[in-house]
């Protein structure tokens, strides 16, 4: 069996470009654009690079994400209220099952790496 490639994140990529749901906007107008580097062959493991315009809306995690930003200012606010603001550099992860508002102040652009573990078969 071959050695895997290894995924270089400077390698130019189409991305895809999206607009939040309407249902989710808290504020704005966001788009959001993903460039998705890797998925392991399970299709549980992703990782990438995201951005987005300014804006806020709903989030609801089914997986765990570590988020590295590069660029920009967020904003993370749980259902309870608890917010945490991030400035690019810092780095942090959002475990599954976390659920509250995502909101860009500034342009952002971050580096993810996603794990959302299977379902099982019924």
């Amino acid at each position: 069996m071959p050695t895997p490639a290894i995924v270089d994140f400077r390698r130019s990529m189409k991305g895809e470009e999206s607009q939040v749901a309407a249902e989710k906007i808290v504020k704005g107008e966001p788009r959001t654009l993903v460039k998705n580097y890797f998925s392991d062959p399970t299709g549980q493991f992703f990782a990438g690079t995201w951005s987005s315009s300014v804006g806020k809306w709903k989030v609801e995690y089914t997986e765990n994400e570590f988020c590295h930003l590069l660029e920009g200012r967020v904003t993370l606010t749980s259902e309870e209220g608890k917010r945490w603001q991030f400035n690019a550099g810092d780095a942090w992860v959002i475990p599954a099952g976390f659920k509250g508002t995502w909101e860009s102040i500034e342009p952002a652009r971050k580096r993810y790496a996603i794990f959302e573990a299977s379902k099982p078969a019924s």
